[in-house]
């Protein structure tokens, strides 16, 4: 809307550069461009303006397919008025000299023949279409279709419209049918889903089997080296028990024969010690046998102090005395001792 400000009974107009101002005075163009800016007097001005950039128009339809099935249609349509001056007098784009507003509402007059046109190219397409081919393949067909007749409509080429580009973003059914149809697909995937759970299972399964078969050949194998090892342990403790018993032998043997040495010595030393004892014996008795009575009884006195206890004192009686000198005074004592 272009912007109109009021000083002493003129007013001034200023526009965007997407907005084309029609100026006429009397009947006259005086104005005709894009983006102008001028002043005017309201009472003698006709002033128009038409929009010249790009316009998204978006619509929404509905649709019968060949097998009867209601369907929706939501496109976009991107237009531009390429001819402002034909727009202008073929659709009423006035403006209020006092407040720029349009009198008319001309973009609903385009968003209506605009839609209406679509729809009938899409609705030529679609009825010749089943279901399940408009919903795979329709979105095409239908953007192409629409695209071709609105190129080829002569009331937008004589109105100054030019299309630039339409867009079908969804063609669905009906919620029931588009749930029905969702079944079969959703019943596949359902069973993808658990083929593929019960190949999980499958897989987990035999990753376990083979697991337990290591675990069991593992103990199997660990049970022959433990046999292995039992019986390796008893050939050791039978070798040494072995080589024991032997070293025991040996060394009874070596003590044995020492013992018989020993004892052999020890007899040899006796026999020795007896024939030197004998000998000094029969030496002893031979010197005894020499000598005198007198010299016996003398070493016999000497031998019985050596081994009587040691006497402090001793005390003789005149009794003892008297007895003891009547027998050495006798005649005869000593041929009686001898």
């Amino acid at each position: 809307m272009a912007d109109i400000t009021r000083r002493f009974g003129w007013r001034h107009l200023r526009s965007a550069p997407t907005a084309h101002i029609r100026h006429h005075a009397k009947g006259k163009l005086v104005h005709d461009g894009p983006g102008l800016s001028f002043w005017y007097r309201s009472l003698t001005a006709a002033l128009s303006e038409v929009p010249v950039d790009d316009r998204e128009l978006a619509m929404a339809f509905h649709a019968r397919t060949s097998d009867f099935q209601d369907v929706s249609v939501q496109s976009t349509v991107t237009y531009r008025i390429s001819a402002p001056d034909t727009a202008a007098a073929r659709l009423d784009f006035s403006v209020d000299p006092d407040t720029g507003v349009w009198r008319g509402t001309p973009l609903e007059q385009l968003a209506t023949l605009l839609t209406e046109t679509a729809q009938q190219h899409a609705l030529d397409v679609l009825a010749r279409t089943a279901l399940a081919a408009a919903l795979v393949d329709g979105v095409a067909a239908v953007r192409q279709r629409i695209s071709d007749g609105l190129a080829a409509e002569p009331r937008l080429a004589a109105t100054g419209i030019e299309v630039v580009a339409v867009r079908v973003v969804a063609i669905r059914p009906e919620p029931e049918v588009e749930r029905a149809l969702r079944t079969p697909a959703r019943e596949q995937i359902q069973q993808e889903a658990d083929r593929a759970t019960y190949e999980r299972r499958a897989v987990a399964v035999e990753r376990e089997r083979a697991i337990a078969e290591n675990e069991l050949a593992s103990r199997i194998e660990l049970a022959r080296r433990e046999e292995q090892l039992v019986e390796q342990h008893g050939t050791n403790a039978r070798r040494e028990a072995e080589e024991n018993a032997a070293a025991d032998a040996v060394r009874a043997e070596a003590e044995a024969a020492r013992l018989v040495k020993l004892a052999r010595a020890q007899a040899e030393a006796a026999r020795e010690a007896g024939t030197a004892r004998a000998e000094a014996q029969a030496a002893w008795l031979r010197v005894h046998d020499e000598v005198d009575a007198a010299t016996l009884h003398a070493l016999a006195a000497t031998r019985l102090a050596e081994n009587l206890p040691h006497i402090d004192s001793l005390t003789l009686t005149p009794d003892m005395l008297t007895g003891l000198l009547a027998r050495l005074g006798a005649p005869g004592a000593s041929g009686g001792q001898r």
